[in-house]
């Protein structure tokens, strides 16, 4: 069974900086962060593989950085600089062969 359990959202002023923690049961070879904002729908924030390749919306690049612990088999997000539009609940996502499990989101709210 695969779980993912995200922490570290919360309400933040533009400008600041915030880490979301992923949790994952097991070791997870493709693991990322997605988005999701009021009416909008869920959109690919970042994306580590097991060899450490990343990905990055163009949107959070310069000011995101994604990254893993093997050891805690836990995947986090360093958001700097944040702006209200990154205000979202963020998702945490695993790739298992073609199943894709998520996490419960975490709200991070970006206040101007």
């Amino acid at each position: 069974q695969v779980l993912l359990v995200e922490s570290g959202g919360g309400l933040v002023q533009a400008g600041e900086s915030l880490t979301l923690s992923c949790a994952a049961s097991m070791f997870l070879g493709a693991m990322g962060w997605y988005r999701q904002a009021p009416g909008k729908q869920r959109e690919l924030v970042a994306t580590i593989v097991s060899g450490g390749s990343t990905n990055y919306a163009d949107s959070v690049k310069g000011r995101f950085t994604i990254s893993r612990d093997y050891a805690k088999n836990t995947v986090y997000l360093q958001m700097n600089s944040v702006k209200p539009e990154d205000t979202a609940v963020y998702y945490c996502n695993a790739k298992v062969m073609t199943t894709n499990y998520w996490g419960q989101g975490t709200q991070v709210t970006v206040s101007s």
